[in-house]
């Protein structure tokens, strides 16, 4: 819903994902307040929010496979560590540059997802995403025993990453990096999203059936959808492997590939804004887990293992079930009602949120 007295006079307008003058400086003074982090912010939040972007990277792809085309996928961290071992052994193996690597681990990453979507020919819903389990445990079980190529446990390092005299070690280098490939990241997702192929995801995930009718071509733009989203995921790798300058199997477990589905059932299905609410509201809630848990082991000394080990494990559990009984739509649909909320007062019948 536009604000009052704003209207679209032509359809290159209605098309725009911004629309108002407003609208466009509160981008301006968004991205102006990420660029110029590094100068005045922490080095800890500077890691932070590195880590962020790259979460956010990853979780666009699973919003396209997911949230978008309705494929169920719970193993999208190991797609995430297909993309950071393979600029890991190309580095390592050969001396390639790593920025060449960049579009190497999203096809990589893009190629492995089309082999595990396969099944999505025969497979939907809890079936399908059984056999996205299983592609992780394979592809970290390969991470794990391919000794000579991943370095088996242990994992490979990375050298620093460098652009002429700019090394992007140094946490405010890769932190303007990281932001800047998640905002093309973030425009690339969104055009997808509002383009006739990001359409016929949407209609794969409300009726496959209805769609197939239509004429569109159920397993093509399922398959897309693999590729797509696993090569976000791959990008996402490339960050992270040059974010640790190391790569390992443990960095890529189930867990965190539960988290990735959280983030999109906290955010909203569907909303590119949503992966933004969803990572950032577990992200956050990791950092309230660290900082709670040291003064509750030592209340509790006796069992101080199992609140370091279960804490957040059980606050995630706990939040996911919440939003699922209380707000399955996510945090994408309140931000939407508040918005309308605020155009429309004082109108009462609008009153409630």
């Amino acid at each position: 819903m536009l604000p009052g007295g704003i209207f679209n006079t032509r359809y290159q307008t209605d098309l725009a994902i911004l629309r108002t003058k407003t609208q466009w400086i509160l981008l301006a003074l968004v991205l102006v307040l990420i660029f110029t982090f590094p100068f005045y912010g922490s080095s800890y939040w500077l890691s932070w929010l590195t880590r962020l972007a790259v979460t956010i990277v990853a979780v666009l792809g699973l919003h396209i496979l997911t949230g978008l085309c309705g494929q169920i996928s719970i193993g999208h961290a190991a797609f995430v560590g297909v993309g950071a071992y393979t600029v890991a052994i190309i580095t390592a193996k050969s001396g390639i540059n790593g920025w060449l690597c960049l579009p190497l681990c999203g096809i990589s990453a893009g190629i492995i997802g089309l082999i595990f979507g396969l099944p999505a020919f025969r497979l939907k819903g809890f079936y399908l995403a059984i056999s996205t389990l299983a592609a992780s445990y394979i592809i970290v079980w390969c991470f794990q025993h391919f000794e000579s190529i991943t370095g088996g446990f242990i994992g490979l390092g990375l050298e620093p990453l460098r652009l002429g005299g700019i090394d992007f070690s140094t946490r405010g280098a890769f932190y303007v990096l990281a932001m800047v490939i998640m905002v093309m990241a973030t425009l690339f997702a969104k055009n997808i999203q509002r383009s006739s192929t990001g359409r016929a995801f949407v209609a794969i995930r409300d009726n496959e059936l209805a769609a197939e009718v239509s004429g569109i071509a159920i397993f093509r733009y399922k398959m897309l959808a693999f590729f797509i989203g696993c090569v976000f995921a791959g990008v996402a790798g490339w960050l992270w492997a040059y974010s640790q300058l190391r790569v390992n199997p443990d960095q890529f477990r189930l867990l965190d590939s539960m988290w990735y589905v959280g983030m999109l059932i906290i955010g909203g299905w569907g909303s590119t804004t949503g992966v933004f609410f969803g990572a950032l509201f577990l992200r956050l809630l990791e950092v309230f887990i660290d900082y709670i848990t040291p003064p509750l082991a030592e209340a509790f000394p006796s069992i101080a293992m199992q609140i370091n080990v279960a804490l957040g494990l059980i606050l995630f559990g706990l939040v996911i079930l919440l939003f699922m009984m209380f707000e399955p739509r996510g945090l994408y649909y309140r931000w939407e009602k508040l918005k309308t909320y605020y155009r429309l007062h004082p109108y009462s019948f609008w009153s409630s949120l």
